[in-house]
């Protein structure tokens, strides 16, 4: 058996299945500009409570094809359906983080029907809009991801160094920087394509989710760091739980956008028994 699956359109999208086929699938969708990689702790934990978990690493990320077209939010959700079809996965619980939220709440609402989707959980996410327009006051200005895309074509390598100390919350009094966490990001990041990642962050700040949140069914948990740098609380979280039908929210005091690593025990503990309940 291969770890490839075909999208649409051709590109060949590399993903993880491993666990019991027979168990129920725990699907996991991650942020820009890293991979599937990043879901480790996560998978390992969830595989040792007897859940089949799956992870695929976005196109032009990680080890799938570095192909030039197809860096969008449509596109993310339609190759994740790729994967979920050639793994026949029903009953499936989505999990994504940062720009996988926004990935897991279009293909929710897209493609979740048939049995597809138990729950989802958005951990961080992008949703519903990163950037400040009419409907989201709230958002941010679109200079902040002019300076994404300014600093990504100057120096990726040299910017990827730098993005993840924000991102962890280790510019923050007292909170001492991991190398080795600052390290996997950035290896993770550099295996991707430079192209992806610049057009990624239009689509990661751009998509208007709302009426992909509006349209979820399944039940929702929404988690978030009250202390995150990359992706503000008050314009992605606390707008995104008016959205959805049959929403949760929880959010961290003084927590990162990186809390899902930083933090990994109480929030695969709170993920565990959202999924359970």
């Amino acid at each position: 058996m291969t770890n490839f699956v075909t999208a649409a359109d051709g590109t060949q999208i590399f993903f993880k299945d491993w666990g019991p086929k027979s168990a129920q699938p725990v699907v996991f969708h991650h942020g820009w500009p890293l991979s599937s990689d990043d879901w480790d702790t996560q998978m390992l934990y969830f595989l040792a409570k007897g859940y089949r978990v799956v992870a695929h690493d976005r196109r032009g990320h990680g080890r799938s094809e570095q192909v030039s077209e197809g860096h969008n939010i449509d596109t993310y959700a339609a190759d994740a359906h790729a994967v979920a079809e050639y793994l026949d996965l029903k009953n499936a619980i989505h999990i994504g983080h940062s720009t996988g939220g926004g990935e897991v709440a279009r293909y929710v609402a897209r493609y979740g029907g048939n049995g597809r989707v138990a729950k989802a959980i958005l951990v961080s996410a992008i949703t519903p809009i990163m950037l400040k327009t009419e409907a989201f006051p709230g958002g941010l200005p679109i200079e902040v991801f002019d300076g994404l895309r300014a600093q990504t074509a100057a120096s990726r390598t040299q910017f990827f160094k730098e993005l993840p100390i924000p991102f962890y919350g280790f510019n923050r009094d007292g909170v001492a920087p991991i190398d080795a966490v600052i390290d996997n990001w950035w290896r993770q990041g550099m295996m991707g394509s430079a192209k992806a990642h610049y057009e990624g962050i239009k689509a990661f700040s751009e998509t208007d989710l709302s009426e992909d949140l509006k349209a979820i069914d399944a039940p929702v948990l929404i988690l978030h760091g009250d202390d995150d740098q990359i992706v503000p609380v008050k314009a992605s979280a606390l707008e995104a739980i008016k959205l959805v039908k049959n929403g949760t929210l929880k959010i961290y005091p003084g927590l990162s956008h990186g809390m899902l690593t930083i933090n990994a025990d109480l929030l695969n503990a709170d993920m565990l028994a959202f999924i359970e309940a």
